[in-house]
């Protein structure tokens, strides 16, 4: 897994208005990424809104954030639609992302099924990592005020 002062591991995936999103292109921003294991499910609905919500906020820090799942870009398109989410979420069917992150986590509600692990990581201007954190259950949400203050930090 990528730790603090880590390069972050490049990817390209879809977003769910059927764009491609590279994070290296990101670079000179601060990023969130913000993996979660599903849309439509109650935690997932929750900490992406409170993501798009706390845009205003982390926009002030000059940073983005990119929701990763393993779910369809058609999925994703829909759970954006209907919970108004402000940024992109991406599509990592191939579960390159996840597994470049170290957050693949199995078995999730069928035998076999692997989602992304709920986790947060906050890539700096230089493409480092600035920030970690992994939930030890897929019930459980980040601390967004930590996010929040680390994105609002020069």
């Amino acid at each position: 897994m990528p730790a603090i002062g880590d390069t972050a591991p490049d990817f390209t995936l879809t977003a769910h208005d059927k764009s491609s999103v590279t994070l290296s292109e990101m670079r000179g921003d601060r990023v969130v990424l913000a993996f979660f294991p599903a849309a439509f499910t109650g935690v997932c609905t929750n900490e992406m809104c409170t993501f798009s919500d706390g845009m205003t906020v982390l926009g002030s820090g000059g940073a983005s954030v990119l929701g990763i799942s393993v779910d369809s870009p058609f999925s994703n398109s829909a759970f954006a639609e209907a919970n108004d989410i402000s940024f992109p979420l991406l599509s990592d069917v191939h579960r390159e992302a996840v597994n470049a992150y170290d957050v693949a986590l199995a078995d999730f509600v069928i035998p076999g099924y692997t989602v992304a692990q709920r986790s947060v990581f906050v890539v700096e201007a230089d493409g480092s990592i600035g920030y970690v954190w992994v939930a030890e259950n897929p019930g459980q949400e980040p601390d967004y005020e930590a996010v929040m203050a680390h994105c609002a930090s020069p």
